[in-house]
Formats: C-alpha cells, structure tokens, sequence
C-alpha cells in the first residue's frame, strides 16, 4: 500500500525531484512560497521550497529503490533504516495551506520548553526557553537565583534551537 514519504534532495533539486518524479507517474507534493530573489540587473518573484531539501512523494515503500534512482534524490527520510512514512492528514494539512489565499511562512519546528536563541531583532543573542500562550510563541526570560521570570512575545522565526 502507498504511503506519503518525505525524500531528501540535493541543495536547490526540489523542482528537478518534482518533475523526475511526476514524469515517472509518482504522486509528487512540493509546497513552494512566492519569494523575491534579487540579483544584480533584476528583482523577480520565483517560488521557492516551502521546506529546502525536500520533496514529498507517495509511493509503496517496497519501490524505494525506483525513487532513490531518480536524479537529485540523496535519500528517503527514514527512522532505524525503514523508510518513515508522513500520515495523509499533514500532507493535505500542507496542501490546504498551499491552496489558500493565506498568508504562511516557514518557521522553525522548535519543541515547547527548548532553550531558544534570538537571532534577529532587538533582542538578538538573548536565550531563553520557548513556551505558547495561545497561538503566540513566548520567549521566557528567567533569573533562577530569585525565582522569578519574565516572558515577551517573539516571533517564531526569529529564534533558533540552542543545542547543547
């Protein structure tokens, strides 16, 4: 049974993936947002990867090898060796997205409680942890030593997962 499965490609191969693919009558998926790319003579409006470096496709895992075959392909997205497969609901939540006269922008999967840093805006170089109050991302500030805290509001964009 066909599953939707999430390909990594070579840097700036999404849109050659897409095609390879579609040309090999796979279900391809390449969410794409209208950005500005300037260059010396021009400005031009071109679409560009929602998420770079990758494309989705929905194919039966026991073809794999058919899909790592095509050009720009460098591997399936996969978790202890099996390729992993996305549910249906998350592609056709992209989709709809997509689809929509809505306003998106990509942003960072960062989990709730991760120590974050700002990277741009006036607070750049603060670190602190991540929490949602509602659908608004919060950037808390803590001084453990009173046990106090103090939380701002950030866009989720401007902040970085800090590994340590």
């Amino acid at each position: 049974m066909s599953a939707w499965y999430a390909l990594w490609t070579r840097s700036r191969h999404e849109h050659l993936v897409c095609r390879e693919l579609t040309d090999r009558h796979v279900e391809a998926f390449l969410p794409t947002i209208l950005r500005w790319s300037v260059w010396k003579d021009r400005k031009k409006q071109i679409d560009w990867p929602l998420f770079p470096g990758y494309c989705f496709a929905r194919f039966d895992a026991g073809s794999r090898f058919s899909i790592l075959n095509c050009l720009g392909v460098v591997a399936i997205v996969s978790f202890n060796g099996e390729p992993a497969p996305i549910p249906d609901c998350e592609i056709d939540s992209v989709r709809r997205l997509v689809g929509s006269e809505l306003r998106y922008d990509p942003c960072p999967f960062i989990q709730e409680g991760a120590v974050v840093e700002v990277v741009r805006g006036p607070l750049t170089g603060v670190v602190g942890r991540l929490v949602r109050k509602g659908s608004h991302a919060h950037l808390v500030l803590s001084v453990a030593t009173v046990n106090q805290a103090v939380s701002v509001q950030v866009d989720a964009s401007d902040v970085v997962a800090v590994s340590h």
